[in-house]
């Protein structure tokens, strides 16, 4: 059973590919406050209208000294276009093997129509500038969303 990150907790180490071509590590942001959220798949209804509200509010996160980052099991030539196709200012992971996903308890065994099969629980951390997580939304609904964690991130 994989252990479901908490608020509180050290926010696991990762170093994953990321649009662009290079990779990205939870170190590079040591100092700052993070804000990690895993979503399902680029360029679908939900996943395209979190990025923009992640996209449309940045600035505002980077005066809260928040850095936002994307992460999903995507490939990193998926995310290009993506990021391309929404002129998002922020990075997206591409989690392959899904490592990061488990080691974060967001790839869990889902249902639809009573079919079980294994997905992305939609979360965001909020991780604080120790690596430590100080925010967790799970199983997000994506209107009002980013204007919750921004306000959390603002109070850090």
């Amino acid at each position: 059973m994989t252990k479901v990150v908490q608020a509180g907790d050290a926010a696991p180490d990762f170093t994953l590919p990321r649009d662009g071509g290079a990779t990205m590590s939870l170190a590079d942001f040591k100092g700052r406050k993070l804000v990690l959220y895993f979503y399902p798949k680029d360029d679908t209804s939900g996943c395209t209208l979190e990025a923009q509200d992640f996209k449309r509010l940045a600035g505002d996160f980077a005066a809260a000294g928040a850095a936002v980052v994307g992460a999903s099991p995507d490939p990193v030539g998926r995310h290009d276009k993506f990021r391309d196709k929404y002129e998002l200012n922020f990075p997206l992971l591409a989690d392959e093997s899904k490592q990061v996903l488990e080691a974060y308890g967001v790839w869990v065994e889902k249902s639809m129509y009573g079919r079980k099969y294994m997905g992305i629980e939609r979360t965001t951390f909020l991780i604080d500038e120790k690596g430590i997580g100080r925010g967790l939304w799970r199983k997000v609904k994506v209107p009002g969303h980013v204007e919750a964690v921004l306000a959390a991130a603002k109070a850090l």
